[in-house]
């Protein structure tokens, strides 16, 4: 049961994935990692003979308990390196995620235990996430997606979806970002919002506003 980077980045996906999309299945993996259908069903051979994953009548792919405790590892892993390099080197938040993917294989067990002393275990990451949060959960904290968000409501973020490196940055021209307060002007029957932000006003899509979480602001 060699565990390879390859098949650390698919658990990793999976778990990712079912945070921020619900059940997952082949196509969301293929979607995911950017690969094709015939090589996300021979990884899924490999990984449900290694006993990491099982799939089920309808194929939406579940973590064993063994899988899911590598994938949160390297989860836990990616958030420390996301952290480290906006807190302590200064990259903009917007950019640290395809930077950390990269970085998250390379670390040792003793660097990333030296990050974990250094930045603490319980910090958001630079977009707001806190690691291994579900939808529910989420939910259970006060939050929802900007896209539920009724007219008039005066909003902060609190955290989004990180894998569109596009998208990000987009956010960040529009200048929506953790922590930053935005008001819903007007929903319109197209699914798209009205905003007003700090630096005036912007039109957002609906799936956009899909990858937004907010919290009511005090």
């Amino acid at each position: 049961m060699e565990l390879t980077i390859s098949k650390e980045d698919y658990l990793k996906a999976i778990a990712e994935a079912e945070s921020e999309e619900g059940p997952v299945i082949s196509a969301t993996l293929a979607r995911w990692l950017k690969v094709s259908p015939p090589a996300v069903a021979l990884a899924l051979r490999r990984l449900k003979r290694d006993r990491w994953v099982t799939t089920d009548g309808e194929g939406r792919i579940r973590l064993t308990p063994a899988g899911r405790a590598i994938a949160n590892h390297l989860r836990r892993r990616h958030h420390l390196v996301e952290r480290m390099l906006h807190e302590m080197l200064g990259v903009e938040w917007y950019r640290v995620h395809e930077e950390a993917e990269r970085l998250e294989h390379a670390i040792s067990e003793r660097v990333e235990k030296k990050l974990a002393e250094r930045l603490g275990a319980d910090g958001a990451c630079p977009h707001g996430n806190m690691i291994n949060k579900s939808p529910a959960q989420r939910r259970r904290m006060g939050l929802h997606m900007l896209s539920e968000a009724p007219e008039g409501e005066a909003l902060r973020v609190a955290g989004m979806h990180e894998r569109d490196a596009g998208l990000l940055e987009y956010f960040h021209k529009l200048g929506i970002q953790p922590g930053a307060e935005l008001h819903v002007l007007r929903r319109n029957y197209d699914g798209t919002l009205n905003l007003k932000l700090a630096g005036g006003t912007a039109t957002l899509g609906e799936g956009a506003a899909r990858k937004l979480w907010v919290a009511r602001a005090e």
